[in-house]
């Protein structure tokens, strides 16, 4: 008794053992070779020292704390303490060290410096940036529980062999999902398949780069896909189908949906179609994206909804930076009478942003002084059109 009398005046043991608070009743311990040990029971304590740390040390929320702290119990914060500063070093901002923590918590009692620091470290050797490696790793934490040698080596020099003139860190920030898959059953017979049915090495090279979760799949649902893609008529020599086959992947409620709602402004089951064949990722925005695009189209623009059918591309582009700008000046110019009507829409969106502003901004600011303000946004384009047309009378 007079020796656990006297360990409780000690906080701490050394932390290659474990950390113990002695207050508890619900902790035995054993002397053997004049060295403490703790047999380790979870009490209240450890939970609010954990989630304690979780918030404070990790930057989480209380709910995320509490949540995380059913997956890892801390005892000491030394090595939690060394794993943080080694991602930090290793140029993790505060949101993405809450984001590994709070994705996988035991990431804080792993044996950090043997399984997770050399795969840092390799990244880092053939040239992933700090940052490019953080986004990865905070956007899927569980790269860092793949085997180096089993999966991250291997899966470098297959895209080493298919992308002579691209990093690893262009994959890597498309998607770290290819690390993780299995070569043999998935990427290598998708690829293969892509082949013989005409896919080019560009389009190959593309896959990689843009849709690893797609080249990731199980081989029958790619087969599937492409089998699919196929039946609509989309070309196979041609990268426009791998949009149309991760489209198609993520279908199901997910485009029946966007169907409903471009139906809902008068498209026809005609005109679905041929947009989702002119511009497959089209379907893969949200339904608010596409509720914007056509409210100010249609109802502002005044634009027949099936004008915007023809250009499905239009809801890939951003709204407040090119497509309100942009066609905000194209009204006002064709009701000034200074562009013609045929002109082509898809011109009008895609052309750089310094050749539509001397082609249809400067060049006409002097006879619609407000023409830039327009494009900027700082007028009212309605209250531009109505002095137009109150000047024409």
């Amino acid at each position: 008794m007079a020796v656990l009398h006297n360990l409780k005046k000690v906080h701490r043991f050394d932390c290659s053992t474990i950390f113990c608070p002695f207050g508890s009743t619900s902790r035995r311990f054993v002397i053997q070779n004049h060295k403490f040990f703790c047999t380790h029971i979870i009490t209240s304590q450890d939970e609010n020292f954990t989630q304690n740390y979780l918030i404070k040390s990790c930057g989480l929320s209380p709910e995320g704390a509490i949540s995380a702290s059913k997956r890892v119990k801390l005892q000491c914060p030394e090595r939690a303490d060394s794993v943080l500063a080694i991602l930090r070093n290793h140029g993790f901002s505060e949101t993405q060290v809450a984001q590994v923590v709070r994705s996988h918590p035991r990431i804080l009692v792993s044996n950090f410096e043997k399984t997770v620091l050399p795969k840092l470290h390799y990244f880092t050797s053939i040239g992933v940036s700090a940052d490019d490696l953080a986004k990865a790793v905070a956007s899927n934490p569980m790269l860092l529980g793949q085997s180096l040698e089993n999966h991250i080596l291997p899966t470098h020099k297959l895209l080493k062999s298919m992308l002579p003139h691209k990093s690893v860190g262009a994959v890597l920030k498309s998607g770290s999902r290819i690390f993780m898959a299995n070569h043999g059953t998935s990427v290598l017979p998708n690829i293969s398949l892509l082949r013989q049915v005409g896919m080019p090495q560009s389009g190959i090279s593309y896959l990689l780069v843009n849709l690893t979760r797609l080249v990731s799949l199980k081989h029958e649902s790619f087969a599937l896909l492409v089998a699919e893609a196929k039946e609509m008529g989309f070309n196979m020599k041609n990268s426009t189908s791998l949009h149309a086959m991760n489209a198609l992947w993520c279908k199901n409620a997910l485009n029946r949906s966007r169907g409903v709602c471009m139906m809902s402004w008068g498209w026809s089951e005609d005109d679905f179609i041929s947009a989702f064949r002119k511009c497959p990722k089209s379907m893969l925005v949200s339904e608010k994206k596409i509720m914007q695009v056509m409210e100010f189209l249609v109802n502002k623009m005044g634009w027949p909804s099936v004008v915007v059918a023809k250009y499905p591309i239009f809801f890939c582009c951003s709204l407040e930076k090119r497509i309100i700008p942009r066609f905000s000046v194209f009204k006002v110019l064709l009701l000034k009478g200074l562009v013609n009507e045929d002109l082509s829409l898809l011109y009008v969106l895609q052309i750089g942003e310094e050749q539509f502003l001397k082609r249809f901004v400067t060049k006409f600011v002097n006879q619609i002084p407000q023409l830039l303000s327009v494009y900027q946004g700082n007028v009212d384009i309605h209250d531009v059109i109505d002095t137009l047309k109150t000047e024409s009378l």
